[in-house]
């Protein structure tokens, strides 16, 4: 009867495990879901809209493939469009039947000078020449090829490191991608601009084909198996139990007398042998016949992944946590977090090679505003001075805090606060994109004390509205600020926006005073009887940036200019640049009899409260540089 149990035990088992392993296999179906997009027309560029990767759920794989280089990237679609408006494009779209929509795009400025010429060509006086009229027709064919010009130029532009994308792909003949987009997302597929983009794209999304009962019938058939080959070792031990010794004793032949101690011990030691010998072959059969059984089951158990098996316990609740709300009707942040890394990851990468080798074009290209016209004026001076040093490197990791401005349009701006970890302070920046084609240039740019306490700002996935210059809804209008701090620092305690602004803490002012201090009286030594030294400062020529905080407060960025004008007293006397080369280098004279004025530009950084706010105008960071100097006319 053990043997009959035994084998149906096997039976049942290889039925378990098999369908256990079919499920898994030839009755699981496919993994996954690729939907082919071919664009027949030689367009360089391809756009495919977020709802054609989101119409199935999972992660996304682009696949694109043809000869040579290969580009993708994805961004929000508004921008991406925005980039392709002035070229012929491809764009895929999902259409009401569930099906690809393919389309091509023309440009729309093209489009428009295209119009304006029909109508014209629609309105010519016959009696003046009509079509053949020499000045039309000239306008006319010159019109055309601007036009195509201007298609030739805007299809040869590379897609290749535009600040706007959130990430970008280059591989040669086969670009896979791995995507996972939200809603409002689209991929730019392409290869250098110039020639066709790729044909041969596809997309492809994995199927969630579970097997809950793969992993109990695969395991269960194992424990069957184990069960049934005990049974089948229970039932050739009881059998060979049954059976007994059959066999019945020879006769002896006659043999001389034995020592009957001898033999016992030698019969001992002979059954003793015999026994621990058949203990042994038992054991090892055993084990021999349970071994595979184990290992078996182990490696079927050790394949089946988490959905093959039954979802038992109950799915997790997400706990809530604070978040900060957009405001209805806001428009989206300028970038993300690691957009916004990657930028000043470029931006600090070519403004290092422009420091270096003094090139103020290069730096143009990544700067712009204040922080430009500082680094011009140092190129100048350091090729003039040897050991002139050089400005202090844009950080860009880590990047600590990320503003950006919520805004769909442009010029868009972005708040960013860099830690230095060698100096221990922290760089605050303003860069600005003024157009989808144009790079993030930095314009303003400071230093941040490690006590300095920025207010409390919207999270980068929201980003924060701008201020406008004008603005009464603060406690001094932006385009005021600057003035209003360089009355404070000309006048002191007696300017009346002395009590707006916070003193405390404010190291630049002190900066300021212990400096202006130190120059006069090393001037009064030589030249107090000869000379007068004057100090002024006023708005600079930059525009304010403002944007908003959490508590309806802002971070504005002003441009401040600190004059030094030094001039003769007496009809005789000259002013000479005997300690000053940096003035001299700026100048290129060693005196002048009418005297100088020297430009320091100061980037500084402010909070300004709400009108209804008891804090006052807090200092936040800034920086100082020679800006120019110049011989009084």
């Amino acid at each position: 009867m053990r043997f009959v149990w035994a084998v149906a035990a096997f039976v049942l088992a290889a039925v378990m495990i098999g369908a256990g392993i079919a499920q898994r296999t030839i009755f699981q179906g496919p993994r996954t879901e690729t939907t082919a997009i071919s664009a027949e027309d030689d367009t360089p560029y391809l756009l495919i809209d977020g709802a054609v990767l989101n119409q199935l759920p999972g992660t996304q794989t682009l696949r694109a493939q043809a000869p040579g280089d290969l580009f993708a990237s994805y961004g929000r679609t508004a921008d991406m469009q925005a980039w392709l408006s002035d070229s012929s494009y491809t764009h895929v779209t999902l259409g009401d039947d569930g099906g690809l929509d393919t389309a091509v795009v023309e440009p729309e400025q093209t489009a428009a000078e295209g119009d304006t010429g029909d109508d014209t060509a629609s309105t010519e006086d016959p009696a003046a020449g009509g079509a053949d009229a020499p000045g039309e027709g000239d306008a006319a064919a010159d019109g055309d090829a601007a036009t195509d010009d201007a298609t030739e130029a805007t299809a040869g532009r590379s897609p290749v490191g535009s600040d706007l994308w959130l990430d970008e792909y280059q591989q040669k003949d086969l670009l896979i991608a791995p995507l996972q987009l939200p809603e409002g997302m689209s991929v730019l597929v392409a290869s250098d601009g110039t020639a066709p983009a790729p044909s041969k794209v596809t997309v492809t999304w994995p199927l969630q084909t579970s097997t809950p009962w793969a992993g109990p019938l695969i395991v269960g058939g194992g424990i069957l198996m184990a069960v049934g080959v005990f049974l089948y070792i229970l039932g050739i031990r009881h059998a060979r139990r049954k059976r007994g010794p059959r066999r019945k004793g020879l006769p002896l032949p006659v043999t001389e007398p034995i020592d009957i101690a001898t033999a016992e011990g030698d019969k001992g030691v002979i059954s003793s042998s015999r026994a621990r010998t058949r203990r042994s072959v038992g054991s090892g059969r055993r084990a021999f016949a349970v071994l595979p059984v184990v290992a078996v089951s182990a490696l079927l158990f050790s394949g089946c992944s988490a959905d093959a098996w039954p979802q038992l316990a109950p799915t997790p609740t997400p706990t809530p946590t604070t978040t900060v709300v957009a405001p209805e009707g806001q428009q989206a942040p300028a970038v993300t977090k690691a957009q916004a890394e990657r930028i000043l990851t470029r931006i600090s990468a070519t403004v290092a090679d422009a420091d270096a080798a003094m090139d103020g074009d290069l730096a143009d290209t990544r700067l712009e505003g204040a922080a430009l016209a500082a680094r011009d004026t140092n190129y100048k001076l350091r090729g003039a001075i040897a050991d002139y040093p050089a400005p202090a490197p844009i950080l860009a990791k880590p990047l600590e805090i990320i503003l950006p401005q919520a805004f769909d349009s442009w010029p868009r701006s972005v708040i960013a606060v860099a830690d230095d970890e060698t100096s221990k302070t922290s760089s605050i920046m303003i860069m600005t994109q003024q157009d989808a084609w144009a790079d993030y240039k930095v314009s303003y740019i400071g230093s941040l004390e490690a006590s300095t306490s920025l207010p409390k700002l919207a999270p980068a996935y929201i980003g924060a509205p701008q201020i406008e210059p004008d603005s009464p809804f603060l406690l001094l209008p932006p385009d005021e600020v600057a003035a209003a701090y360089s009355d404070i620092i000309n006048k002191g305690e007696e300017s009346e926006f002395y009590d707006l602004f916070e003193s405390d803490g404010d190291q630049l002012r002190e900066s300021i005073a212990a400096d202006r201090q130190r120059r006069l009286d090393e001037f009064n030594q030589t030249g107090a009887t000869t000379g007068n030294l004057q100090f002024s400062s006023a708005a600079g020529s930059q525009p304010p940036f403002a944007l908003q905080t959490v508590e309806s407060g802002a971070i504005v960025a002003v441009n401040i200019n600190e004059l030094d004008t030094v001039t003769p007293t007496n009809p005789d006397a000259v002013i000479k640049l005997l300690d000053n080369p940096t003035v001299k280098a700026l100048t290129g004279v060693e005196q002048s009899a009418t005297g100088f004025v020297t430009t320091y530009s100061d980037q500084v950084f402010f909070y300004v409260p709400g009108p209804g706010s008891n804090e006052k105008i807090r200092l936040l960071g800034y920086s100082s540089d020679l800006l120019d100097a110049k011989v009084i006319s």
